[in-house]
């Protein structure tokens, strides 16, 4: 039996409720969807408790990051983020021929906001960050985000990436909806492909000022969000309460991984996200070997680490079961 570790998806099919509003909405699919996602626009902001001109929709975050950097850099100016991070978000830099400045993690692995911000300058549009981290699944803390926040200058926009933040139960996480009302430079991105199991649907959501999204909006595609995806996060808002059971059961299953591979001599740090981060200097590239033996797909960054996503209990059981074998 083949594992998809790899790409930090739901191991849950999408609810009842939600399949159900999805078959409505394809007996539809001859129509066309709103030309603007104005209802879902309004729907969001209510969940959110925000107006809705401080919300964007796009095609997944990583949708919204690109309008985001279409609205805000022009050519040959400067996107800064740490590395490693999304995978996209170089590409994304090239896509609107921005310059892109990655800047090293530090050895364990969080974001070096103090690096982040010597690297700002006068041609810097746009900083990364990512809360919690994608891959290594750390955290930047309430307070260290508001002092990285009150340093950044304000021609410059904070992508603040949020896209696990619902896996993250930490009494430390920073209140982004004080912070938007603080600095009008912030864009939080938010995605219903995580938590919410609805990753093939493609839907994620920014917000912040209403001035910045007014010009990230001008970025939206006609037609860009399908009637079944709308459906589907309609309904997911509807039955919040069990998909935050679900969302429990991930963060159990994150805690019984961590624990288990530190008692046998992985030196896991804790992690935020749906994934557990393996690190170099432990044996990495073993492990991925191991692994991929196993039939466990992860995420391997050779040399670097390993990011396994938390799976259903027959995976990570599998995860455990291959890493059992390799030599720290």
């Amino acid at each position: 039996m083949l594992h998809r570790l790899a790409l930090n998806e739901s191991p849950y099919p999408p609810l009842p409720s939600v399949r159900r509003a999805m078959r409505r909405a394809v007996a539809q699919a001859h129509r066309y969807p709103p030309f603007y996602p104005d209802d879902l626009i309004e729907d969001i902001a209510a969940w959110c408790q925000v107006s809705p001109e401080s919300v964007v929709v796009g095609n997944g975050s990583v949708g919204v990051a690109l309008q985001v950097l279409q609205a805000v850099i022009e050519p040959g100016e400067r996107l800064v983020y740490a590395w490693r991070t999304f995978d996209a978000y170089p590409l994304l830099a090239a896509m609107v021929d921005a310059q892109p400045v990655p800047v090293p993690l530090t050895p364990d692995g969080c974001q070096d906001l103090g690096s982040l911000l010597a690297a700002l300058d006068a041609r810097t549009r746009v900083v990364v960050l990512c809360n919690p981290h994608n891959p290594t699944g750390s955290l930047v803390t309430a307070d260290a985000l508001s002092a990285f926040l009150r340093q950044v200058p304000r021609h410059v926009t904070v992508l603040l990436d949020e896209a696990y933040v619902e896996f993250a139960h930490d009494a430390d996480l920073p209140d982004t909806p004080a912070l938007l009302l603080q600095h009008p430079n912030l864009l939080v991105l938010r995605t219903f492909s995580k938590a919410y199991g609805l990753a093939a649907l493609r839907v994620g959501y920014g917000i912040g000022a209403a001035g910045l999204v007014a010009q990230i909006r001008r970025q939206q595609l006609p037609f860009g969000i399908n009637a079944v995806a709308t459906a589907a996060v309609k309904a997911s808002l509807r039955a919040a309460d069990e998909l935050r059971r679900r969302v429990d059961t991930v963060v159990a299953e994150r805690e019984r991984l961590q624990s288990q591979l530190l008692g046998r001599g992985w030196h896991i740090r804790p992690g935020h996200a749906n994934s557990v981060w393996l690190a170099a200097p432990d044996p990495v590239d073993e492990g991925a070997a191991a692994l991929t033996a196993a039939h466990v797909q992860a995420r391997h960054y050779p040399g670097e680490g390993v990011r396994l996503t938390v799976g259903s209990r027959q995976a990570n059981d599998a995860v455990l079961a291959a890493l059992a074998g390799v030599h720290r």
